[in-house]
């Protein structure tokens, strides 16, 4: 290869490195796609190396499709292939491996792939799913049930009942997991059954080529010959007006033949903007089922249900404290549980809460918020069964006097307030009483190493 050449394919790798920060943000692109290292680039494959076998699973899964949009919007030439092989750092690599004949790969093809008798691609469907995504795998919990209802009964009907169904909610809220799960149920069912699954933005983009290389009959043949048409994040063609025109006649050719589409999108159909009204309209016909955000509960149970999974040892209270902070989506709590189980793994270092919070310090950060005498309050009452009002009672009983104590001097610790602004939100006490809170409290994290645990995991829980 010619020094302009890998000159020019350098360029494009820096390229695709700085869309992905952009879109994944600094924290996921540090612990995941800095780590990749571009091998080669031969015809319409790209090839890269990642340092773990962990890694490199974790990357296919949940970002191989995006570094292969992503290298494509960046390159020129035509890329449909991009390939993760496994390579510690210092190891050589040799002239026939840079064309990816050796070593651990695993494909992130952009051809959409089928299951059944027509349409089966080499690599059938198992290259578009991830295996990990199915029924048995997914937490139910109040904020889902709908949906994870709704997918099963699809799933297990030779009937079109819904059509579409179309799932909606937040990022990360699972929605692609049910996709999958609906995949792989209707896989084991009948095999014989035709499902072509892929997100908008592939459609998008195959339908792209098929322009592009005047094919688009074997498009539409390809789309409307399925059994079961699942698309996931149609909120993409959004403003994508030539790409909607063919999404709608297709939605029309497969209903009007009782054909099953699977929709998902981050909003309802209603208020999915940049798509045509007789588009939201048609996406509105047959079931919308929402997937609200997680509950305490739910989060946790997802938790236990990972940790299982992954097969490490992690205490309880570090999943509480996991389950607390992190509540935007389930995507995020199940990274930041693989980050520490890798760091576990690689480092070698038991997972306590201390080592949770340096690990997820980026993560945590973005949680942050001011602390209050009242959220001290809630917090610590809730943790020891006792009535917020009791934190400003005049009981003395030490099932209330302890944790009133406690809230006095992690008030005096993760706030501003002086000793007798803190007496006076706890009943009108005293600045004499809060100082002897607090000496008590440091003397019983001295001699008590479990009430000193107790102790720092309210700290932590309200300080992050």
């Amino acid at each position: 290869m010619s020094d302009e050449r890998l000159i020019s394919i350098d360029r494009i790798w820096a390229r695709v490195r700085g869309r992905l920060r952009q879109e994944f943000g600094e924290s996921t692109y540090r612990s995941w796609i800095r780590s990749l290292v571009l091998e080669d680039v031969v015809g319409e494959r790209v090839t890269l190396a990642a340092p773990t076998l962990f890694m490199r699973d974790r990357i296919v899964s949940q970002y191989g499709d995006r570094i292969t949009l992503a290298w494509a919007a960046e390159s020129a030439d035509t890329v449909n292939d991009c390939s993760i092989t496994v390579r510690s750092s210092d190891e050589p690599v040799t002239e026939a491996e840079a064309g990816g004949s050796k070593g651990t790969t695993n494909s992130l093809s952009m051809e959409p792939k089928t299951i059944g008798t027509k349409f089966k691609r080499e690599n059938s469907l198992d290259g578009s799913l991830d295996s990990r995504f199915t029924f048995d795998n997914f937490v139910v919990g109040k904020p889902n049930e709908l949906a994870y209802a709704a997918a099963q009964r699809v799933s297990g009907s030779d009937e079109v009942l819904f059509n579409p169904l179309f799932l909606y909610g937040a990022v990360g809220l699972g929605k692609t997991h049910l996709m999958h799960s609906i995949a792989w149920d209707i896989r084991r069912r009948d095999p014989s059954r035709r499902v072509l699954y892929l997100s908008a933005e592939k459609f998008m983009y195959q339908f792209i080529r098929a322009l592009r290389f005047k094919d688009t009959m074997a498009f539409k043949d390809q789309f409307r010959s399925v059994d079961v048409l699942m698309i996931d994040d149609v909120q993409f063609i959004g403003g994508k007006d030539s790409t909607q025109e063919e999404f709608f006649h297709t939605f029309n050719a497969l209903v009007d033949q009782n054909r099953q589409v699977i929709i998902s999108a981050d909003k309802s159909p209603t208020d999915l903007e940049g798509l045509e009204e007789r588009l939201r309209s048609r996406l509105g016909w047959g079931l919308v089922a929402d997937i609200h955000p997680t509950t305490y509960e739910l989060r946790l149970g997802i938790l236990q249900s990972k940790v299982e999974k992954l097969g490490v040892a992690v205490p309880t209270k570090v999943l509480e404290f996991l389950a607390h902070k992190i509540t935007s989506n389930v995507r995020e709590l199940e990274g930041a549980m693989n980050r520490i189980a890798a760091h576990a793994t690689l480092v070698g270092r038991d997972i306590t809460l201390e080592a949770t919070q340096e690990v997820l310090h980026d993560l945590l950060r973005s949680y942050e918020r001011r602390v209050t005498i009242e959220e001290i309050q809630r917090q610590v009452a809730s943790h020891y069964q006792i009535r917020v009002g009791d934190m400003h009672s005049a009981r003395r009983s030490r099932s209330i006097a302890r944790p009133r104590q406690i809230a006095m001097f992690l008030a005096k610790q993760l706030t501003q307030h002086s000793l007798p602004d803190i007496g006076r939100r706890f009943g009108g006490r005293d600045h004499t009483t809060v100082l002897h809170a607090v000496k008590k409290i440091d003397e019983l994290c001295i001699i008590d190493k479990q009430f000193q645990d107790d102790v720092e995991f309210l700290r932590r829980m309200l300080e992050t």
